[in-house]
């Protein structure tokens, strides 16, 4: 019996990192946060980014395509996020589950804002470059910062 606790302690530590949301779901929301409300905190943060970075105009011309891998990933977490409101899961094995598909979504979802960000992000100086992980909510000197705490994901949480 000995040998089993183990396991059971990690699969525990698993459950209750990245799935406390799930048992901890009030019967009633408990906010008015809408979706015009989280439209218009998403646009002011992609016209913030925006300001921050202080584009040139040649810049500006690579920006339309990183504003709508960023839109469409926010509308990604969001559905993700409603996905769950709908069905409570059964046990830790369908939490597991789901932290492993989000996951996974959200490593596509990833990809899609490199892919769309490279272009841009080498056309920036170094000045600016320097502003960027901040601004998106990445933490100085951290070499595995999760990515469902960038504010990108915000709409899934």
């Amino acid at each position: 019996m000995k040998p089993l606790l183990p396991a059971l302690l990690v699969a525990a530590a698993v459950v209750g990192t990245g799935s406390l949301a799930f048992a901890q779901q009030p019967a009633e929301p408990t906010s008015v946060y809408s979706e015009a409300d989280a439209r218009a905190v998403l646009n002011a943060r992609l016209a913030a980014l925006k300001t921050v970075i202080e584009l040139t105009p040649e810049q500006e011309k690579l920006w339309p395509a990183l504003e709508t891998a960023i839109r469409d990933i926010s509308k990604n977490a969001a559905k993700r996020r409603q996905e769950h409101e709908k069905v409570a899961p059964k046990d830790f094995l369908d939490i597991i589950e789901v932290v492993a598909t989000d996951d996974e979504a959200r490593a596509k979802d990833l990809q899609k804002f490199v892919a769309a960000a490279r272009p841009l992000v080498a056309a920036l100086t170094p000045e600016q470059k320097l502003r960027v992980p901040a601004f998106l909510g990445l933490t100085e000197g951290s070499k595995a910062q999760p990515s469902s705490e960038m504010w990108i994901f915000e709409e899934e949480e």
